[in-house]
């Protein structure tokens, strides 16, 4: 992905029983040997294979295109920009959203580790995203499943993808379907039923919980 990455926030947030910590791992730069990695929000730093962090975090091996790390003692692949959070047994994952003046949630989240403006939608089926978005986040889409869908200016091509990791507050889960719309998609993304169907949901009033049930 050729942008900027040391933008990227990566916050390791105290949740669950006993306020226990997510490991969050980050990689901002790749070369044959070393990557450069964040570690819980930290400072990005420079591993050789083999080095491990004080957090426990071990790079295994690396080239241009992807790092393998040794996380919480399980080995994980992560490209450029992308990150993987884990929890401490018996903690959970949550986020606390606050509506808007017009009664909507509006949250900043991430997309295969890019950031990205979130509506929660619940009468969206999948997530959805412009093809701006998708082509700023590095999504080549066009490899998608393609259909038909109905936009404000008429009928626009659409494709399915899955995203590898979608991110809001403390709470991660991979392997999400969405849906990415050529023309006028959604000017912000639509955080759907493909990511909102693995969290139990409590609203109060202008207050809305997620917790991550898988």
């Amino acid at each position: 992905m050729n942008r900027t990455l040391y933008s990227i926030a990566c916050l390791a947030l105290a949740s669950g029983a006993g306020g226990a910590l997510a490991t969050d791992v980050n990689v901002v730069g790749l070369f044959p040997g070393k990557a450069l990695v964040s570690v819980n929000g930290a400072q990005p730093r420079t591993l050789s294979a083999g080095q491990k962090t004080d957090e426990g975090v071990t790079l295994v091996s690396s080239d241009r295109e992807s790092a393998t790390l040794e996380i919480d003692g399980k080995r994980r692949v992560l490209k450029m920009g992308q990150h993987h959070s884990s929890v401490a047994a018996g903690a959970s994952q949550s986020v606390t959203l606050a509506a808007d003046s017009r009664g909507h949630f509006v949250v900043s989240g991430q997309v295969n580790g890019g950031t990205v403006r979130f509506l929660v939608d619940t009468g969206a089926t999948l997530i959805a995203l412009s093809a701006a978005d998708a082509q700023r986040l590095g999504i080549d889409y066009h490899k998608g499943e393609r259909g038909l869908m109905s936009t404000a200016s008429g009928t626009a091509a659409a494709y399915k993808v899955r995203l590898d990791s979608v991110r809001v507050g403390d709470i991660t889960a991979n392997g999400v379907d969405a849906v990415v719309m050529e023309g006028d998609g959604p000017p912000v993304a639509l955080l759907g039923m493909s990511f909102l169907n693995r969290m139990e949901m409590k609203r109060d009033g202008q207050t809305m919980v997620l917790i991550k049930k898988f």
